[in-house]
């Protein structure tokens, strides 16, 4: 997989690696080894919630490079898969990482789902791994390789598995409840970044969308995570849920406590 500036893929001219490492709280230097990776995804992951707080305050949802640093690197928000996944891309970039992204189809919801998700592949040490810290409480938490066929893989607390599919789709699931239930399927055509932009309307304007339908916010953590949608809050700790409910007036309260997010 060859890398160059011409792929198509997210640009901030203003990205500063440096910046975006301290905002994750990332010590040392980074590392393109498949732990390396890792370490940088969960560092990612435990430090930038996934969330659609803009969307549900009716805003236009930027893809402009520079724009998406400003909001997750200098102000400290979140956002949904564009945004995260754009913004790790950029980190792939800065480090030399060959990657670059797929349009995904997500099965979480019943009926038929366009290819509104974006995720990333990547070629590390040889061989190609499938990225994604962008697909809320269900997010993968390293490189998940994509030989790896009808293998459950632990990461962490979730355990998950990449199959097949009778059109020759890569199928991610993950096991719920002793069930595997299905995330979203994927090829490997290779779409630029611009190509998202009619899936990224989508998401932020349509009253279809599950965006525009609901509040989310997830924070992954060391020993689980935490979700945010509507009115509660979820926490699995070592695999173990609790669920906590909270008035509408309290919210802010809610975000900044267990998100750490200041809107």
């Amino acid at each position: 997989m060859e890398q160059s500036k011409n792929q198509n893929l997210i640009e901030a001219p203003g990205f500063n690696l440096q910046h975006y490492l301290d905002r994750i709280a990332f010590s040392g230097t980074p590392e393109i080894t498949i732990s390396g990776i890792t370490k940088l995804m969960q560092s990612q992951l435990f430090t930038v919630p996934f969330e659609n707080l803009d969307v549900q305050a009716g805003k236009v949802i930027s893809l402009n490079g520079d724009a998406i640093v400003d909001q997750i690197v200098h102000k400290k928000r979140g956002g949904y898969c564009y945004q995260i996944n754009g913004l790790f891309s950029l980190v792939l970039q800065e480090i030399g990482v060959p990657h670059y992204y797929v349009a995904a189809r997500p099965m979480v919801n019943p009926g038929q789902n366009p290819k509104t998700h974006l995720a990333i592949i990547a070629s590390i040490e040889g061989d190609n791994y499938l990225i994604d810290l962008g697909f809320g409480g269900n997010s993968i938490r390293k490189p998940f390789k994509l030989s790896q066929i009808g293998i459950e893989t632990q990461h962490d607390f979730d355990t998950f598995i990449l199959e097949k599919t009778e059109g020759n789709e890569f199928l991610l699931k993950v096991l719920i409840a002793k069930e595997w239930s299905d995330l979203y399927s994927f090829d490997l055509v290779q779409q630029q970044w611009i190509d998202f932009k009619p899936a990224n309307h989508y998401n932020y304007s349509h009253p279809d969308s599950f965006f525009v339908q609901n509040r989310i916010v997830v924070l992954q953590n060391e020993s689980g995570k935490k979700i945010l949608i509507k009115n509660a809050v979820k926490s699995v700790v070592n695999g173990v849920s609790s669920i906590t409910s909270f008035e509408e007036n309290e919210v802010n309260t809610v975000l900044e406590t267990e998100f750490s997010l200041k809107l």
